[in-house]
């Protein structure tokens, strides 16, 4: 079995969605950490779902954000299994307003 850490940065989330990750074939991940920037002048929100099998989990739903400031959604004491296939998923409120990091551990 190999361990791999990644970093995966998203910049310029859109309102339609952006895939942040998707776990490869034969593998299973651990988000191991999340961060959620707002680089706007204003408070935008922000979701971010699992989608599995065509089916959208919510992990954050319309989450304001300020000017100026982050969220971690994941880490510390919370992690996130992602098995192969599934797929990490983020929309903003407002286009190109946020930017997220995500730190995963990849098992294969």
């Amino acid at each position: 079995m190999a361990n791999n850490f990644r970093s995966r940065a998203n910049v310029n989330i859109e309102t339609t969605g952006n895939t942040i990750y998707t776990c490869p074939s034969a593998t299973q991940t651990t988000l191991i950490g999340m961060t959620i920037a707002n680089k706007s002048t204003g408070t935008v929100t922000a979701n971010i779902h699992l989608r599995r099998s065509g089916v959208d989990y919510v992990l954050i739903a319309n989450v304001p954000i300020l000017s100026g400031s982050t969220l971690v959604p994941i880490g510390g004491e919370q992690k996130l299994v992602l098995e192969a296939a599934d797929q990490l998923r983020a929309n903003s409120s407002t286009n190109n307003t946020i930017d997220i990091i995500a730190s995963l551990l990849e098992i294969s």
